[in-house]
This record gives structure tokens, C-alpha cells and sequence, in this order.
């Protein structure tokens, strides 16, 4: 049998490795360890897109399933409380009254989606029905974790109400755990505007790209343990065209591994140079396409200003080019910090957040005109 393709280049998706994340794993296992109240059970994981957030909400998931833990798995859309409310009561259905001294293995109940309107008094009932659940998951050593991702898009009153409910429940020594994920700036703008004093003294784990020593060396390990053969040199490149960015991992491990199984199971430089063009093909197709796709059109000049520069890029230039006053283009600077697009690497500069971004808007249309009329 052909041996399968070790990457898994597709968002949110589980990938083989996790490079450099251990430890955030191992600090919500010890928490679980050290029962209600332990730090890493109400912790914040922040990033740009594709950084990888999705993938670390699932390990943490999979930690609290191992250690007989509930998990309610969340996006925070529309009717989140209604369905992490929806949830819990199949929990407390699916646990019921067991005989003593049972132990749940972990029940995954976040794809349920049931449509409810509850009364008015909907939170009183949401609290005491959790109440009642995990003081039943306490006398049988366990717990019950929620996961929410995508908090930046959640409405204010929310998770407000959320965080709320779980303050309440770790005040009462229950085996609580909250897990949540967003963009940088927006998670920084929620806890700024008070939507939750409670939820400030959360763990925090901004998660940034992986060196290129590291990506190197998994890279050697994941190649060699799949029977494809590859020189130290071309380690290096690949790694490096990865820029450290998890996604880009998978995707450029991806493309250049079934490169290099069509000529013999080895990385040739053909097969590097054909998977790694593949592979940024594909990232401009997918996360950046749409990323841009959602930008207004003064949002996405500002970042085709940026793309004239090499590397990180002066506000106050790109003020300039765009022909607007520094109050005004820091208007456009934070929205696109809000999105995930951008980042601050020092005073007064911005880079890409996501590895790539300037090569793809240089090869497109707009960028061309840009140059033509650098003033629009």
C-alpha cells in the first residue's frame, strides 16, 4: 500500500504535528490535575489567521476527552448561549443518574444545533442546570469543558452572560473549564471595554509563528518516518518557505511530499521548486483571496501600499501614499489589525500577519495600477 500523504493542508484541520505547542497542552493537563480554579482552565488563545488557534482548541479538547472531561465545542455565532444551554441539558440527559462511581469517557456534544427559544429567565436556568451537571461531575472526579472559537465576532452581552456563569461556578469550586480563540486585536478590544473584568485574569497564549529550526527539524523527522528522502539543504529551503506559518506548514509539506513521490521519493530541486509554487498558489487561492475579498476597498488600498515595501512598512509612508493624513490612515491601521491581516512590529511600523501576503498582492491587477497611479 502507497504510503499516504503525512500533511493535512486544509483549515482547522488536525495536523501530524504540532511544533512548539506542546506545552500549552501539557498546561491545561496539569490544570485538570490541579482541579477548579487552576489557571489554564479559563485561558485565550489570540493569532492571526491560519496561526492555528482552531487546531490548539481541539487539542485542549482532546486533553479534557482523555481525562473523562465533557467538552461543548462552539463557534460564537449566532444562538451560542442557546446552544451551549441546549448542550448541557444533553449532557446532564446523556449522564443521568448512573450508578456511583461512574466515569464519563468524554462526550463531544458541540455539533448539536437545536433551534430553542427559552423564556425570559433563560439564564437562571442555563446557571442552575450547569450547576447541577458538574456538581454530578464532581462526585465522579470529572469535569466539563467549553470551547468557543471565533470570539472576536461573538456579541458583547454574550459572552458577558458566559463569563459570567462560569465566574460563578468556579466561585463555587465546580470542575469548570473555559477555552476561548480570537483575533489579537478584537480579543484585546473586548477585554479594554470591560465586557468581562473576569475573563482578564485569563491565561493568555498569543500564538506566533515557529522558528524555521524547529519547522526544519520536524520537517526531517515527518519526511523521513513517511520513506521520502531529503537533503539538509532542501530542509532548509522548505523551511524557510514556510515562513513559520502553521498553515503554510501543511500546505508546503503537503505539495512538495507528493512532489517528490512522483521522482522517486526524493526532494529534488525541481520537486521543491514545483510543490512550494503549488502551495502559495494554493494560500492566495484560499486564506488570502478571501481574507482580502473581505476588505472594503480603502482597507485593501492600504495593504496594497504596504506591498510596495520589502518588509515592514512605515504608517506614516503609507499615509503618505495614499494621500491621507496619519489620523486617517490609523483609522484603516486598526481595522485591519481588528481583521487579523496586519501586525505592529515596532512603533509607527506595520508587517503581513500572514506569510506570502505581499507576493500575492503584487501579482494581482490592482497592485499594477497602484504603481501606475500611486494616489487614488
Amino acid at each position: 500500500m502507497a504510503a499516504k500523504n503525512p500533511f493535512k493542508p486544509t483549515a482547522g484541520a488536525r495536523p501530524p504535528l504540532l511544533i512548539g505547542r506542546d506545552d500549552m497542552r501539557q498546561d491545561f493537563a496539569e490544570s485538570i490535575e490541579n482541579g477548579p480554579g487552576a489557571p489554564g482552565l479559563l485561558s485565550i488563545f489570540t493569532g492571526p489567521r491560519g496561526i492555528g488557534k482552531t487546531v490548539m482548541l481541539g487539542e485542549i479538547e482532546d486533553e479534557a476527552i482523555e481525562h473523562g472531561w465533557i467538552v461543548i465545542s462552539e463557534t460564537a455565532t449566532a444562538g451560542l448561549v442557546d446552544r451551549i444551554g441546549s448542550a448541557v441539558r444533553a449532557a446532564a440527559e446523556e449522564l443521568g443518574d448512573g450508578p456511583a462511581g461512574r466515569r464519563i469517557t468524554g462526550v463531544t456534544l458541540g455539533i448539536l444545533r437545536v433551534d430553542t427559544q427559552l423564556p425570559a429567565v433563560r439564564e437562571v436556568h442555563w446557571r442552575r442546570q450547569i450547576t447541577e451537571l458538574l456538581e454530578k461531575l464532581s462526585e465522579q472526579d470529572t469535569g466539563l469543558l467549553i470551547s468557543i472559537d471565533e470570539i472576536h465576532a461573538v456579541d458583547r452581552t454574550k459572552l458577558s452572560e458566559i463569563a459570567a456563569v462560569v465566574q460563578h461556578l468556579i466561585r463555587e469550586s465546580l470542575p469548570i473549564g473555559l477555552v476561548l480563540a480570537g483575533l489579537p486585536k478584537s480579543v484585546e478590544d473586548l477585554l479594554n471595554e470591560g465586557v468581562s473584568t473576569f475573563l482578564r485574569r485569563a491565561e493568555k497564549y498569543d500564538l506566533h509563528r515557529t522558528s524555521i529550526d524547529e519547522v526544519a527539524e520536524a520537517f526531517r523527522d515527518t519526511f523521513s518516518e513517511s520513506g521520502v528522502s531529503i537533503s539538509d539543504e532542501h530542509l532548509r529551503q522548505l523551511a524557510e518557505a514556510t515562513g513559520g506559518y502553521p498553515f503554510l506548514i501543511q500546505l508546503v509539506g503537503y505539495h512538495v511530499w507528493s512532489q517528490a513521490r512522483k521522482s522517486g521519493a526524493v526532494v529534488t530541486d525541481e520537486a521543491l521548486a514545483a510543490g512550494v509554487q503549488k502551495a502559495r498558489r494554493r494560500m492566495g487561492a484560499t486564506v488570502l483571496q478571501s481574507a482580502y475579498s473581505a476588505l472594503s476597498d480603502v482597507d485593501q488600498s492600504y495593504l496594497l501600499a504596504m506591498a510596495e515595501d520589502d518588509g515592514p512598512s512605515s504608517t506614516t509612508a503609507i499615509a503618505e501614499r495614499l494621500g491621507v493624513n496619519a489620523v486617517y490612515g490609523g483609522q484603516y491601521r486598526l481595522r485591519l489589525l481588528a481583521a487579523g491581516v496586519i501586525e505592529t512590529t515596532s512603533r509607527g511600523y506595520v508587517d503581513f500577519a500572514v506569510p506570502t501576503f505581499r507576493e500575492f498582492l503584487r501579482d494581482t491587477p490592482a497592485y499594477g495600477l497602484r504603481l501606475q497611479h500611486p494616489k487614488h
